[in-house]
C-alpha cells in the first residue's frame, strides 16, 4: 500500500494557510518535541524514506505538504502530533538525500551547533562566521569536524549564521548538511528548502543551547552519504539567487556599472575612513560600498527570476547554472538599478527616521554626517538613472522608456507613503485606523516588489496582461512584509536594527500601533499615546507599551492580517497561466512572508 499521499500542485496551495494564526510561536513550539524513544526515531526515519521515495522529485516540497505528508507518517506510527517538527526535518532529509548525494563532498558545508561544546572547558573564541574550534577533543564538534573535513566538507560551527546563505550564494557550497536544535532547524533551513538548495540534518535530543547532545551513529550516517548522480534533478532557484548576490560583489559591480572617479572599495569602516577618502571620489565610494554592503537582494532576485521564467524557466533546472550565466548584462543592470533607487531610499529613511544601523553597522548619516548622507542618497538615485539609460543600446527604446514610468512610479508612490508616515510621525494627534496604516503599507513597499516583477516582465516581452494581477500580488506582499517587519521590531533583528521596540519610540504608524489604539478601553489608549516621541531610549516606556500591546493582543491581530495577505497573494498567483512563473509567485509569497516562529507572547 502507497504511503504517499496525493502530491498537491502548486494551484492547491491558495486552499491552505502556510502562516499561524498566532504571532508568539507557541503553535510551532508545541510541535517541536522530539521522540524520547530511539525505536520510534528509527521507525519515523524508515517511514520518511519510504514516503519519500514515492514523492515528486522535479520541484521542492512545500512547507504545507511537508506537515501533511509529515502528520499522515505520525498517524500510521500512532505517534503524537507533538513530534511534527522533528518527523518534518525527516521527511526532509529524505526528500534531498538524493540531491545532496549529487554533490561531491568538497561542495558540501556542514553546519554545527555551538552548544556542544563543553562550555566550562572549551578555550574557542567567536569571529562573525561562528566559533574558532580549536580541536582540542574536550568535544563531540572535534571528532564531526575531523570525520567531515577528510571526506572534503566545508565546516562552519555557528547558530543559524547568516554566513551559511553568504557562503552558498557566493558559489563556495551547493548543498548544506545541519545538526541543531529544531528551533535553529526551522530558522535556518526553510527558505533554502524552499529555495531548492539541497539540504540534510540531524536534530539534536534537546532543544537547549548549553551542553547538549546528538545522535553520533546518525550524523555519520549523514556526512557518509555517497556521492553518485541523480536520477531526477528537482528544480532549484540557487542559480538565481546566486546570479542576484553577485551582482553587488565589489568586482561585478564595477563591471556592471563602472565608478568614473575610482577609490578604494570596500571601505574600512575605521575613524579613518573620512580622512582617507578623496574628497572628489568620497561620494560615489560611500555609495559603492553601501550598495555592496547587505540586504536580502529580494528585488533584484525577482527581476531575474521572473525574466527567466517568461523565458522558459530554464534557470532552475538542471543546466540552470549555465542558463543563468546567459543572462543578459541589459537585465542584470535593469534588476541592479531596482536595488539602487531601494537603497537610496534606504539611506534617507534612516536619516528620517534617524536609525542608528543598518546591515548591522552604523547607518550612513552616524557615521558620515546628515549632510553627506543626503547627497548620498540622491548620488544612488542618479546611479539607478545612469543603470537604466546604459539599456539603450541593448534594448528596445519603447522597453527603456516603458520601464523608467515604472520605476519613476514606484518611486514617487514610495515618497508618497513615507511623507503621510512622516506627517502622521509629527502630528500632535496619533489616532491611527488600522486601515490607513496598511495604505501607508501598501505605499512604502508594494511598489517596489511591482517594479521587480515588471521589470522582469517587460525585459521578456509584453507586459499587459500581467499588470493587474502582479500590481495586485505586490500589494499583498508589500503589506504582509511591512507587518512583519513591525513584528521583527519587537524581536531586534540582527541584520538591520539592534534594539526592539524603536518603531513606536520613534512616533512611527505601525498596525501594532493602530489595533492596539482600536482594541484598548480610553484610559489605556490615553496611556499608549503619552509614551510616544522619546527623543532616547526609555526601556520603562517600552516595557509598557509591550504590556499594551499584549494586552490588545495586537501581535495575534497583525499574524491573522500577514496569513490573509499571505492567501490573497497566493490566489492571485493562482491566476497566472505560465507555469514558470506562476511556481516562481507562489515561491516568493512562502520565501518572504513565512518567518516562524514570531516569538511574541500576547500574553
Amino acid at each position: 500500500m502507497s504511503t504517499a499521499l496525493p502530491h498537491r500542485r502548486p494551484s492547491d496551495q491558495a486552499a491552505a494557510p502556510t502562516l499561524p494564526v498566532t504571532g508568539n510561536g507557541r503553535d510551532t513550539q508545541r510541535l517541536k518535541q522530539v521522540p524520547g524513544s530511539k525505536d520510534h526515531r528509527e521507525q519515523i526515519r524508515r517511514l520518511a524514506a519510504e514516503l519519500a521515495a514515492e514523492l515528486d522529485k522535479t520541484r521542492p516540497l512545500s512547507r504545507h505538504e511537508m506537515e501533511t505528508h509529515s502528520l499522515s507518517l505520525l498517524g500510521r506510527l500512532n505517534l503524537p502530533e507533538a513530534f511534527l517538527g522533528w518527523t518534518m526535518v525527516a521527511l526532509a532529509s529524505a526528500f534531498w538525500c538524493e540531491q545532496v548525494a549529487a554533490v561531491p563532498y568538497h561542495r558540501r558545508l556542514l553546519l554545527l551547533p555551538r552548544c556542544l561544546r563543553d562550555e566550562e572547558v572549551c578555550p574557542a573564541e567567536y569571529d562573525e562566521t561562528g566559533l574558532l574550534c580549536q580541536d582540542c577533543g574536550r568535544c563531540d564538534l572535534t571528532d564531526l569536524r575531523s570525520q567531515a573535513r577528510r571526506k572534503g566538507y566545508r565546516v562552519l560551527i555557528a547558530e543559524g549564521s547568516p554566513a551559511v546563505m553568504q557562503i552558498i550564494l557566493g558559489g563556495h557550497a551547493d548543498a548544506l548538511l545541519g545538526v541543531s536544535c529544531l528551533d535553529v532547524l526551522e530558522r535556518t533551513l526553510d527558505k533554502i528548502l524552499l529555495a531548492g538548495i539541497p539540504c540534510m540534518a540531524v536534530p539534536l535530543l534537546s532543544n537547549g543551547c548549553r551542553n547538549t547532545s546528538a545522535e553520533q551513529d546518525w550524523i555519520g550516517r549523514m556526512l557518509d552519504t555517497p556521492h553518485r548522480p541523480a536520477a531526477v534533478q528537482t528544480r532549484t532557484y540557487m542559480h538565481l539567487m546566486r546570479c542576484a548576490a553577485q551582482m553587488f560583489d565589489p568586482a561585478e559591480l564595477d563591471r556592471l556599472i563602472p565608478r568614473v572617479r575610482g577609490g578604494p572599495l570596500p571601505l574600512k569602516h575605521d575613524e579613518k575612513d573620512v580622512e582617507n577618502l578623496d574628497p572628489i571620489a568620497c561620494t560615489e565610494t560611500i555609495a559603492y560600498d553601501f550598495l555592496a554592503a547587505g540586504g536580502k537582494h529580494f528585488r533584484p532576485f525577482i527581476t531575474l527570476a521572473v525574466y527567466d521564467a517568461l523565458e522558459g524557466g530554464e534557470g532552475t533546472s538542471a543546466a540552470g547554472a549555465e542558463q543563468v550565466a546567459r543572462i543578459p548584462d541589459a537585465v542584470k543592470r535593469m534588476a541592479l538599478a531596482i536595488e539602487t533607487f531601494h537603497k537610496a531610499s534606504l539611506v534617507h529613511d534612516d536619516i528620517e527616521d534617524d536609525d542608528a544601523f543598518r546591515y548591522g553597522r552604523a547607518t550612513l548619516h552616524r557615521k558620515f554626517g546628515t549632510a553627506t548622507a543626503i547627497n548620498v542618497g540622491d548620488y544612488l538615485i542618479g546611479l539607478g538613472y545612469r543603470l537604466v539609460a546604459a539599456g539603450r543600446g541593448d534594448l528596445a527604446p519603447d522597453v527603456v522608456v516603458d520601464l523608467l514610468g515604472q520605476f519613476a512610479n514606484a518611486h514617487t508612490r514610495l515618497c508618497e507613503g513615507q511623507g503621510a508616515e512622516l506627517m502622521w510621525r509629527d502630528a500632535r494627534d496619533k489616532r491611527l485606523e488600522p486601515l490607513d496604516a496598511l495604505k501607508i503599507y501598501a505605499l512604502k513597499t508594494a511598489p517596489a516588489f511591482e517594479a521587480a516583477l515588471m521589470a522582469g516582465i517587460r525585459l521578456a516581452g509584453s507586459a499587459e496582461s500581467y499588470r493587474e494581477p502582479a500590481a495586485r500580488f505586490s500589494r499583498h506582499l508589500g503589506v504582509a512584509y511591512q507587518i512583519l517587519n513591525d513584528l521583527d521590531d519587537w524581536q531586534g533583528t540582527k541584520t538591520n536594527k539592534r534594539e526592539s521596540g524603536t518603531d513606536v519610540l520613534g512616533g512611527r504608524p505601525t498596525v501594532l500601533w493602530a489595533l492596539a489604539l482600536e482594541r484598548l478601553g480610553q484610559q489605556e489608549r490615553q496611556e499608549l499615546q503619552s509614551l510616544v516621541n522619546h527623543s532616547s531610549r526609555d526601556e520603562a516606556a517600552l516595557a509598557r507599551i509591550g504590556e499594551l500591546y499584549a494586552r490588545a493582543e495586537v501581535y495575534r491581530q497583525a499574524a491573522a492580517l500577514v496569513s490573509k495577505h499571505h492567501q490573497r497573494a497566493v490566489a492571485t498567483a493562482e491566476q497566472i497561466d505560465n507555469e514558470p512563473l506562476r511556481r516562481l509567485l507562489h515561491f516568493l509569497a512562502d520565501a518572504i512572508l513565512d518567518r516562524r516562529p514570531l516569538a511574541i507572547n500576547d500574553e
